[in-house]
Parts: structure tokens; sequence; C-alpha cells
């Protein structure tokens, strides 16, 4: 009934994402240069969000630890998750109602089949985010990151940018106020809501870009701070990087390269120092703001990142080092991951054409200098 033709045919692309999510397509490619291979779109789709699991669920309780932690109460392990819980979901429900929407939309105008990217898309929006992001601004975002970052380009596969940090500095540029200052990164904190005296409610990455203290290594590994949902915990995003590197679903070099690339201009700027942030060691850069979750699940995005073996370790050397750069030499922006990995968004394309251009020269002249 849902065929070309019948009688709700018109919802083709619609019944036919929902077969594919449910069952397993009996449909190969049949054109065009490709390998065939049991895995596909739908597979590498799951394991992403697989990996964003821990990161999801140890948002979920921080977003409750944060919250009754600046009204000075402990209400126990349970009733803290449920807080976050009642926090997050609705941010992760918007995204993907929203995004999702807007995707099968664009499918049925175009009679294309519903691609699987925005799954992981969808989960990547609200980890990024503050836990108090409005949900209307949110959906704005959302809607901006699919349409013009996604949609226009073409669709799953074309798109030059990744479309969740543009979702991210979508909502930057047009609500600053809404990713920065001291009350968004805790949820419900606002004056009159009884935050005991102390919390500030600022994230590390700030408190760094002021020159006052910052937490202890244990607590920015662990996670225990203010800041994006999905972004604290260090823990919880190496154990992602696991499952990403074990099914071979993200690239190592990329996330290899870019904690080099920001050593190196941490020491670099160690060595000089002129300011309280630049005296701060370099590796506190790996741990503070988005660094860690950029380098293992945005920097590492097959579609916007460089192809090329050589391209992909220029490619996240560059955004390491981007990243710090950007953080020190920028007051009024601390954290700079998401800039930098937009920046070389671009610039990708750059790289591997050169990687490819010098590879075909040196193959020209090893071939002259055997046959001359």
């Amino acid at each position: 009934m849902f065929g070309k033709g019948e009688t709700f045919g018109f919802l083709h692309s619609t019944f036919e994402a929902f077969e594919s999510f449910l069952f397993v397509p009996n449909r190969v490619t049949r054109k065009g240069a490709h390998v065939r291979d049991a895995n596909d779109l739908k597979r590498v789709m799951t394991v992403v969000i697989v990996a964003l699991i821990p990161a999801l669920l140890f948002g979920i309780w921080n977003t409750g630890y944060q919250h009754f932690l600046s009204t000075g109460s402990n209400p126990g392990f349970i009733m803290i998750c449920w807080y976050g819980f009642l926090k997050v979901m609705p941010l992760v429900i918007v995204s993907y109602v929203v995004g999702l929407g807007i995707e099968f939309a664009s499918a049925q105008i175009r009679g294309h089949e519903v691609n699987e990217g925005y799954l992981v898309t969808g989960m990547l929006i609200p980890l990024i985010m503050p836990p108090d992001v409005p949900l209307w601004m949110l959906a704005l975002s959302v809607a901006f990151a699919v349409i013009v970052g996604k949609e226009v380009f073409g669709g799953t596969g074309m798109n030059i940018w990744n479309p969740a940090l543009l979702a991210r500095a979508f909502l930057f540029f047009a609500y600053p106020s809404h990713m920065s200052g001291s009350t968004v990164w805790v949820a419900g904190m606002t004056k009159g809501n009884g935050v005991v005296d102390g919390f500030s409610g600022a994230t590390p990455l700030a408190d760094a870009a002021a020159g006052l203290d910052i937490p202890s290594v244990g607590q920015l590994v662990i996670g225990t701070i203010p800041g994006s949902i999905g972004e604290t915990s260090v823990i919880a995003i190496l154990l992602g990087a696991a499952i990403l590197l074990f099914t071979g679903t993200a690239s190592w070099k990329i996330m290899f390269s870019c904690v080099a690339g920001a050593l190196a201009l941490g020491f670099l700027v160690n060595g000089v120092a002129v300011n309280p942030y630049m005296e701060l060691p370099a590796c506190y850069h790996l741990l503070l703001g988005g660094f860690a979750f950029g380098a293992v699940f945005m920097a590492t995005d097959p579609v916007t990142a460089a192809q090329t073996e050589t391209g992909k370790w220029i490619y996240g050397f560059l955004i390491g080092a981007l990243t710090v750069c950007i953080r020190i030499f920028n007051p009024g922006y601390p954290e700079g991951m998401m800039l930098a990995i937009l920046l070389m968004n671009t610039f990708a394309p750059l790289i591997d054409h050169y990687v490819v251009q010098a590879s075909i020269r040196r193959r020209l002249k090893r071939l002259k200098h055997v046959n001359p």
C-alpha cells in the first residue's frame, strides 16, 4: 500500500525509513563503484549512539548533581538522576522530533530515501548544549543545522560542516546570553532559588580564562563540574572512544593528532607565558571544556573530516593547535574546540587536495627516475 502508485504511495519515503530502521534491508548497491560489505550506514550510526551512552548517562546524573549542589542539598542518587532525566530527556526528544521531522519532510518532497545520518546528530546536539537551554531555542538551532547545514547541500554525506556544531554555533552567536555566564551551566540556577553562598556555576574553562582557581585533575577527569551535558566527564568520553576504536568506526589518527596539536601549542605558550591562562599546564587543555568530546565524536566525523590518511594527521593536529590558540588569545570566547573543528571542516577538502597532489608528484618523480 505504500509502494509508488499505491494508495499511500506519497508516504513511501516515510514507510521505507521505518522499515529500514526496524528490519535489515535486502537491498544492495547495483551501480557505481562500491564494495560489498555487511556493514551499512544504519549499523555505523548505531555504534556511535552506543558509544555516546556513557556520556549521556553521566550527563543526566551530573545535571542533577550540579543542581542539588548549588542548593546545598543531597536527596540521594535516585532523586539526583531523576532530576537530571527530567532536564535532559526533553532536550533529546525536541532534538529528534524537530530534526527527524525536517529530514522526513525533505525526503518526501524530494522523493528520496530517509538517511540514518541524523540518528547520531540528534543525540550529539543535546550533549553539547547547556542543561538550561530553552527548548524553543534548541528547536530553532536544530532546524538551522539541518536545513542550512545539511539539506541545502544534498543531505547525509554531502554536508561541509558538522551539523551538531552548527547548531551550537547558531545558538552561541544568536543567543549568547544562553551559552555563556555562570547560570546556564547549572539547571535551575536562577536568582531566588536558594543557591548557596560560594557556588558560582561557572565552568572551569571560564575560571581558567579569568585566572581563577580550577578544580583538581581528578574532578576534571571524573566530570563533577558545570558544563555542557555530555562534555564534562573525560572517563565517559574515553569509554565511548574505546568503542569507536574497537569497532573501527572512528579514526585514531585524528584523535591522537588532536591531542598532539593541543599539547604542542600548549607547551609552546607555557614557555612564553605572559598571562595566567598561558601559564596553565598544557595537559589541562585536554581536560577542560569540550576538547575531549570534540576530539572523539566531532573531529572524527567521516563526512566533514579529511579523507586521506596523511590528511587526517594534519587535520587533527591543526584542530588541537587552533583550539588552544583560540582559548588563549580570545578572552571573550574561552572555549575554542567548536570554532576550530568548523574551521578545519572548511579546509579539509583543501588538505586532501594537496596531499593527493603531493602523492602524484612523488609518483611521477619516481617514475621518471626509473624510466629516464
